[in-house]
């Protein structure tokens, strides 16, 4: 069984691999842009047109993710330890 201290920890580390996963996803797509929209959309089919608009949501939504599932519950566990 866990205690406070060893769940905010593992929250803490999944905080930071996800965290660190979201911004060099991130900044690949930002350098990596052009040849990630035309191997997505040769692999899902997925027009050009509409694919920024996907990488834009999955990344919102991952971010809320981050937030609601490892942030949030950090910062609770590390007010109460």
């Amino acid at each position: 069984m866990l205690n406070l201290t060893e769940l905010t920890a593992f929250l803490g580390w999944c905080l930071v691999i996800n965290t660190g996963f979201l911004l060099i996803s991130g900044g690949l797509l930002l350098i990596m842009r052009d040849w990630l929209i035309s191997i997505h959309s040769k692999m899902v089919g997925v027009p050009v047109d509409s694919l920024p608009t996907l990488y834009f949501q999955y990344f919102a939504n991952y971010k809320i993710g981050v937030i609601l599932l490892n942030f949030t519950p950090y910062i609770a566990l590390k007010m109460m330890v």
